[in-house]
């Protein structure tokens, strides 16, 4: 694998880390929304990363891929709502009360979020050291052709 192919890795992993930790913090910040326009109280969001496939452009790119079988990028597939079912209180005053005086509140738990968004904030940190190291490298490269 050559170096900026290790650029392409690290990027699509940044990418896909910050689109988790927008996710995240989405998750964090409606963890007590009871109404949405769909109606019933907000879904909690999951994201899906799948494997990123080799370029389909140009045929030289292609064609330097077939020796980097194995060196994928990766991607956000898509972001779904958990099935989780909702987590009824018993708040007789709130709005949103039914009629037995329970309100549905999203199935969010802050503290599995905020280990999610630690986790991604790591990720994230991780393929920056990568992208710094490989700019290193390139540039050490460099300094031996000159």
């Amino acid at each position: 694998m050559n170096l900026f192919g290790v650029l392409d890795i690290s990027a699509s992993a940044l990418t896909a880390e910050r689109v988790r930790a927008e996710v995240v913090a989405s998750n964090l910040a409606n963890a007590e929304t009871t109404s949405t326009p769909g109606g019933g109280p907000y879904q909690k969001q999951l994201v899906v990363f799948e494997t990123e496939q080799p370029g389909q452009g140009k045929f030289a790119q292609t064609l330097s891929r077939f020796g980097d079988l194995h060196a994928r990028g990766v991607k956000v597939e898509k972001v779904v709502a958990d099935k989780a079912p909702a987590v009824r209180r018993y708040e007789p005053g709130h709005p949103d009360a039914d009629a037995d005086g329970y309100v549905s509140f999203p199935n969010i738990n802050p503290v599995e979020e905020m280990v999610n968004l630690m986790g991604a904030a790591q990720a994230y940190q991780l393929n920056v050291a990568a992208v710094q190291a490989t700019k290193g490298m390139i540039s050490e490269t460099l300094q031996i052709l000159t």
